[in-house]
């Protein structure tokens, strides 16, 4: 599924085997964004972003996101490698703060686990350490609970604060006309893995070489940890950028958090093979990849054009499309909405 391969590529809907589904292996993205919204309506309305909580402060506002790493934790369980899911945790917050255009300036994590682990604590420690640094934050505490009649195995999630000047806060709306710049992801990063673990091991155990990377397994593709963004919060703001969207949990519709326009993309970046992977193997459609998984993007900006081949210029972003009037993405031959 990488992009010259757009012209030859399989029809991964259809086949002998039944093709997977994100809700069939038990992630239904709609039920869960009702059952948010359910919780969310018990509560008075504050200020927030499409990704962060704002309090304002004065000068500023100071940000709060909060995120875990999601059963990704469960192929580091079965290669019993550890040392990278705390680079994930820290990403997966830090990354909605930039797509909100907040500096992350603080962190604290939660381990809840069945029994102590030394080794595993010891493990995850050193991801944290190594996001902590790259991001640029301070750690200024956490929470390890032991809880052996409420989890089975163990969890982890954490807390990020930013802090960002009132003028820094991203409109956080697209406009018609607008570029949109795309960045590499680093793989499948942490979201969508229960449903490429369900494909994947169909035939494949996680300790098996992958086949269109001899050099690593299987579960190490899968355990590569999520890109941070921190170092775009710059180029950002100097060049403009009205809107951004995060890639996770629902794939490609997340750039409709940015407005209800359509967002037609032309010029995708490519896609890693652990997607064509997973589509193979599970039998997965075009459609529902692009609905569950980054392929390849894990952050989108929309900014003028002028800007946008500027701002291209001094990063690793690309050009991948354009904003309309709509309310849709329009991707590979395929309407999200």
């Amino acid at each position: 599924m990488t992009s010259d391969e757009s012209d030859t590529e399989p029809d991964n809907g259809s086949g002998d085997e039944e093709g997977l589904t994100y809700a069939e292996t038990g992630v239904d993205i709609d039920a869960s964004e009702d059952a948010t919204a359910a919780l969310l309506e018990a509560f008075g309305s504050g200020l927030k972003t499409e990704y962060a909580g704002l309090l304002d402060i004065g000068d500023r506002y100071l940000a709060l996101a909060t995120d875990g790493v999601g059963t990704k934790l469960l192929v580091a369980e079965a290669m019993d490698d550890y040392s990278t899911i705390g680079i994930d945790c820290i990403a997966m917050n830090v990354n909605d703060l930039v797509a909100a255009g907040v500096e992350p300036v603080a962190f604290v994590d939660y381990l809840a686990i069945d029994e102590p682990d030394d080794g595993l604590t010891a493990e995850i420690g050193e991801g944290l350490a190594v996001g902590l640094e790259e991001a640029n934050l301070t750690l200024l505490g956490g929470e390890t609970a032991v809880m052996p009649e409420v989890v089975t195995g163990f969890d982890l999630a954490g807390t990020c604060a930013g802090l960002a000047l009132k003028d820094e806060i991203l409109e956080g709306e697209a406009a018609v006309g607008d570029a949109l710049v795309g960045f590499p992801s680093n793989g499948i990063h942490s979201n969508g893995l229960t449903l490429a673990r369900e494909a994947v091991t169909r035939n494949h155990a996680y300790t098996d070489t992958f086949p269109l990377d001899p050099e690593v397994t299987i579960g190490e593709e899968l355990l590569r940890p999520t890109r941070l963004y921190t170092h775009l919060l710059e180029p950002m703001r100097r060049h403009g950028v009205r809107a951004a969207a995060h890639v996770t949990g629902g794939g490609w519709t997340n750039l409709l958090r940015m407005g209800e326009h359509r967002y037609v993309i032309e010029d995708p970046l490519p896609s890693h093979p652990i997607f064509e992977f997973v589509a193979e193997e599970g039998n997965v459609s075009d459609e529902e990849m692009y609905r569950t998984f980054n392929m390849g993007t894990g952050l989108v900006v929309a900014l003028e054009s002028e800007a946008a081949e500027a701002m291209v210029a001094e990063t690793d972003g690309q050009l991948v499309g354009h904003v309309e009037d709509g309310a849709s993405v329009e991707i590979r031959g395929l309407s999200l909405s």
